[in-house]
């Protein structure tokens, strides 16, 4: 079996004082880290996602001139109005500064395309594109992920639900995750959803 450890979206607009901030989602820091200690300390590998944005991108409420965390429709595909983030080479598009950069074995991005939304580290919402982190997994032989991150109840949960699709073995870091949680049971939702799929959750 060989496994990796994927961290999601752990990056300063998210964390608080950002301008889509998580409640608590710097407490995902000290977990990722001791997790990638481990990782590392196995010759297991170390993966990050970021959301990296144009500034135009057509999911920030800004461009569509709607209300923010309102539903509305992008290019066919049911649309949350966000606030402005993870735009490309911002401050708050880098991973947090706690997060310790020399753990990591590789980068990823996701939702550079400025006309679909790209919750999941995989595809994007539309299941159109595929990210490079399958074909990365993949000429490495690795089987099993271990996930953990920002924000549950999106990006989290949507990398994990396209991992079991794809033939992962997944499992679920509870403490390493925080949610948006526009309604408060988002993220137990969320949680219950990737476990009926075949998630683990520890």
């Amino acid at each position: 079996m060989k496994q990796a450890l994927i961290i999601i979206d752990i990056q300063n607009d998210f964390c608080p004082g950002g301008p889509m901030a998580v409640h608590e989602g710097d407490m995902t820091v000290p977990v990722a880290n001791r997790y990638a200690r481990e990782f590392r300390a196995r010759g297991e590998y170390v993966l990050a996602l970021q959301d990296w944005h144009p500034a135009n991108h057509g999911s920030f409420a800004s461009v569509s001139g709607e209300p923010v965390y309102t539903l509305g429709e992008l290019n066919g595909l049911a649309q949350i109005w966000w606030p402005d983030h993870g735009i490309q080479g911002s401050a708050g598009a880098e991973l947090h500064p706690g997060l310790d950069r020399n753990l990591i074995d590789a980068v990823f991005h996701k939702g550079q395309d400025v006309d679909v939304d790209s919750y999941s580290a995989f595809f994007d919402n539309g299941h159109r594109r595929k990210t490079e982190l399958d074909s990365w997994l993949q000429a490495r032989g690795i089987t099993h992920l271990v996930m953990l991150g920002i924000a549950t109840d999106y990006c989290v949960k949507y990398s994990v639900l396209d991992a079991l699709e794809l033939g992962y073995q997944v499992t679920v870091v509870k403490e390493g995750c925080r949610g948006v949680n526009l309604s408060p049971e988002d993220s137990e939702i969320a949680f219950a959803q990737m476990k009926a799929q075949g998630a683990v959750l520890i």
